[in-house]
């Protein structure tokens, strides 16, 4: 039901815009919105980040796995298990750009009554060439944005399009986002127990980002749209000063409307974790409980009774009933 739902709302959005080029609306749907979408994400970006990091975090609950630094001769975990800055800057980083903890995911089944683990890679290989594939393609729509455009931005074009396949030719990573995209719509909607837990929220972010995809290889290969007077439009939009120029096709106005809901929808959603990984104590923290100790800075003040105390007020009671003190 809900990937259904998911699936229904992304095909609506693509006719509204549709529907709005038709009634004439390219500058609602093609100034309006795009600029609107990118105040919205800038705010929701900055407020969630501000949020989360006025959370209070009372404990240290760094997760771990790997050996702790211990005594001299047990062999520390140094990346799994940090203890310092520095070790914890290096987890961070193979987590962010390597996806280690998925990396060492495990698909967990029972085999004749018994539980068995074992080796899942296609899901950290699939979430990999996803988000690599979804930020080059992000790098390379710089070069509608700047003029001249910057040499890296051509360089990288160059290297994601070596194979020269067709006219004009194949970008690599426009077809890895969506195959990649699609394994993991299709993990989620055929592995059962991802399924069970799958919510609209899980399954809107992909149809959508797939739709983005989909749009921009139908524009690139076989809706043809007048590039020039697009760049003219992206231009004026980078610019502060855009307006929309005649005879650029529905598929565009399309393409950048999914693109401006995405932006909206991106600061209230699960994919907030591009910022929220750098601020959850689970993972920025150094494990170092053996070597420091952390305290509750909340905890209520405790009036404790020492036993010194103790003896002073039972000592006599004490002594009547044989039980040794230590101070006569």
């Amino acid at each position: 039901m809900g990937m259904l739902f998911s699936l229904v709302s992304v095909l609506i959005l693509a006719a509204i815009a549709y529907i709005g080029v038709s009634l004439n609306l390219q500058g609602l749907f093609g100034v309006a919105v795009p600029y609107l979408a990118v105040l919205v994400f800038i705010a929701g970006f900055i407020l969630k980040v501000v949020k989360w990091g006025k959370a209070p975090v009372p404990f240290h609950i760094p997760t771990t796995c790997g050996q702790q630094k211990t005594l001299p001769w047990i062999r520390h975990s140094k990346l799994d298990n940090p203890s310092t800055t520095l070790g914890v800057i290096g987890r961070m980083a193979l987590e962010v750009f390597l996806f280690r903890s998925l990396f060492r995911n495990l698909k967990t089944e029972i085999n004749d009554g018994k539980v068995s683990y074992g080796s899942n890679k296609w899901l950290w290989l699939g979430g990999l060439a996803f988000h690599v594939s979804f930020f080059v393609v992000l790098i390379r729509h710089l070069r509608f944005f700047s003029e001249p455009v910057p040499l890296w931005v051509n360089t990288i074009g160059a290297v994601d399009g070596f194979m020269q396949v067709g006219v004009p030719h194949m970008l690599m990573t426009g077809v890895v986002l969506l195959v990649a995209g699609g394994y993991l719509l299709l993990r989620r909607m055929f592995n059962q127990q991802v399924k069970y837990i799958s919510l609209p929220a899980d399954y809107f972010p992909l149809f959508l980002i797939l739709g983005i995809a989909l749009s921009g290889i139908l524009m690139r290969y076989f809706i043809k749209v007048d590039i020039v007077k697009v760049k003219e439009l992206t231009m004026g939009l980078a610019s502060m000063n855009a307006k929309v120029p005649d005879g650029i096709g529905a598929i565009f106005f399309i393409h950048l409307f999914l693109i401006s809901v995405l932006f909206v929808y991106f600061p209230f959603s699960k994919l907030m974790h591009l910022g929220g990984i750098f601020l959850s104590p689970t993972r920025n923290l150094p494990n170092n409980s053996r070597a420091v100790r952390h305290v509750n800075p909340w905890n209520p003040e405790v009036k404790l009774h020492t036993y010194d105390e103790y003896e002073d007020e039972f000592r006599e009671l004490m002594k009547e009933e044989g039980i040794p003190v230590e101070k006569e």
